[in-house]
């Protein structure tokens, strides 16, 4: 069984726009109500490089930057674990789009594109950001990419680690075999220290829902954002109590217990 203590959280979704918002609607102190905010620009960055981030990058670093501010680590020191299922599905698209309907021998696809079209742009936009030389470690798992992100996290338990996953709706046509209901990610920091203890473990066999109290749209959200696994999670660090549930990984199932 791997450990590591919960040092930083934060999260980024419809009615969940950080930390501080979503903290009592987790905890079931406030209902639950969606809204379309946008993901803030990330101000870690230089003016040049934060034009150029889209809204899937903008997902991403919002809550990692406040789980960082909220561990009280050196952002620079870190080792990160970066996941998503989806990747950067509109810049996908657009390339996708633009390759579709060019002329023979017409350059359409823009440097900028095409380097945010990357699976690790999220990750490299970081360690700018914060002038990170640390590893940072990609991870695309389909439906399972957030219990696999946190197994890969709490996989060295010697150094302290962010762990961001996120996911944001893909355009058309690739939205009808792959549909995505809304955006959502979600930070962690994990490491030795004051905070609650977290522990996984794999298991052969399959995992049995989780029974948590979570408000019904939630449970929807989880269920239609691969990202959004990290719910019920979130709702146990937002409640400040103990929980135990599993989640399927694989083959198998990834077993997730919290002690405050």
């Amino acid at each position: 069984m791997l450990s590591a203590r919960v040092l930083g959280v934060s999260v980024w979704g419809p009615g969940l726009e950080g930390w501080a918002a979503a903290r009592p609607v987790l905890a079931g102190e406030q209902a639950y109500v969606p809204t379309d905010a946008a993901p803030p620009p990330p101000m870690l960055l230089p003016a040049t490089e934060r034009r150029r981030t889209g809204p899937v990058v903008r997902l991403a670093l919002a809550p990692a930057q406040e789980a960082v501010l909220a561990s009280g680590l050196p952002a620079g020191s870190l080792r990160a674990v970066f996941g998503s299922s989806n990747g950067d599905g509109p810049v996908i698209g657009t390339i996708l789009d633009a390759l579709a309907t060019a002329a023979p021998g017409e350059r359409v696809v823009s440097p900028t594109l095409f380097h945010n079209s990357v699976h690790n742009a999220p990750a490299g936009y970081w360690s700018i950001a914060t002038g990170s030389h640390r590893p940072a470690t990609c991870i695309g798992c389909n439906d399972d990419t957030w219990p696999a992100s946190l197994l890969v996290a709490m996989a060295d338990p010697g150094s302290a680690v962010l762990l961001c996953c996120y996911d944001y709706p893909l355009p058309a046509p690739m939205a009808a075999t792959r549909p995505t209901g809304t955006l959502f990610a979600s930070a962690l920091v994990l490491g030795d220290g004051p905070g609650p203890l977290l522990r996984v473990a794999l298991h052969h066999g399959p995992a049995s829902p989780p029974v948590l109290p979570l408000d019904p749209a939630l449970q929807a959200l989880a269920r239609d954002n691969p990202a959004a696994r990290a719910l019920y999670l979130l709702a146990a660090l937002a409640r400040g109590q103990a929980c135990r549930f599993d989640l399927p990984y694989l083959q198998g199932r990834l077993s997730i217990e919290l002690q405050p």
